[in-house]
């Protein structure tokens, strides 16, 4: 059965900190907007910051959905599922920002994470609700390692490089809101 916790701590957090993998839902306010839900998980570029805060390393990618919602509106959950072991579900409900690596923060909060070749910000996540779930019926499945290729990729490109790709490829979500808009021309 299903708990609510007061924050992330003890046999949670040991939960947390384990995970190789974690997704990541927030949607816009238009009911008319598309529904976002992203895998995320690059060794060391996420982790408890506090008992009820949570943040990673956002890296460029081919759309922007996350910033574009949190931008909005800042409604987010982020899932943790065990994929080997006891049977666990863990979700954290909150509001979450983007620090841009052009934002003053940004440093700080990178600083505590894997550098990342081609990162555009942290995302910082408030949690206001934290739970979790038997997870029974998550299968059971073997990690078997990580595909080197973002960091290789946005390496060839350079910092100007991974810029322009955000300039052309980031700055307005599938239904045309603001998002990865932040990169100077």
């Amino acid at each position: 059965m299903g708990k609510v916790h007061a924050r992330v701590e003890g046999r949670l957090r040991e939960f947390v900190d384990r995970q190789v993998v974690f997704f990541v839902a927030t949607a816009p306010l238009s009911g008319e907007g598309h529904v976002n839900l992203s895998p995320r998980g690059i060794p060391g570029t996420f982790g408890m910051l506090d008992e009820l805060t949570f943040a990673w390393v956002d890296g460029t990618g081919s759309g922007s959905e996350t910033i574009a919602h949190l931008r909005e509106n800042g409604r987010i959950t982020v899932m943790f599922c065990a994929f080997d072991g006891a049977p666990n579900i863990v979700r954290f409900h909150g509001r979450g920002r983007v620090v841009t690596r052009y934002d003053e923060e940004y440093a700080d909060l990178a600083g505590r994470f894997t550098d990342l070749p081609g990162a555009r910000a942290v995302v910082v996540v408030d949690i206001e609700r934290v739970s979790d779930s038997c997870g029974y019926a998550v299968p059971l499945m073997s990690y078997v390692g990580e595909r080197d290729l973002l960091g290789p990729y946005f390496e060839r490109k350079g910092v100007e490089g991974s810029a322009e790709y955000r300039r052309t490829k980031n700055p307005t979500s599938l239904d045309g809101l603001p998002a990865f808009d932040f990169d100077p021309a």
